[in-house]
């Protein structure tokens, strides 16, 4: 699981809900969204766990 955009979506996740501010949750949002469109069968999964522990924020 190493494509870039895959990776930014991770650590946006991490940073979002360390700070929980408004506007980092919206850029995870964001990174999640374009990670997913251009990641595999694999890394969809883990970026669908990753949007699970954001929603629960």
């Amino acid at each position: 699981m190493g494509s870039r955009l895959f990776q930014e979506a991770q650590k946006a996740v991490m940073t979002a809900k360390v700070t929980t501010e408004e506007q980092t949750v919206e850029k995870a949002k964001n990174a999640l969204s374009s990670a997913y469109t251009h990641s595999n069968l694999a890394e969809k999964r883990q970026l669908r766990q990753l949007q699970n522990e954001l929603n629960d924020l």
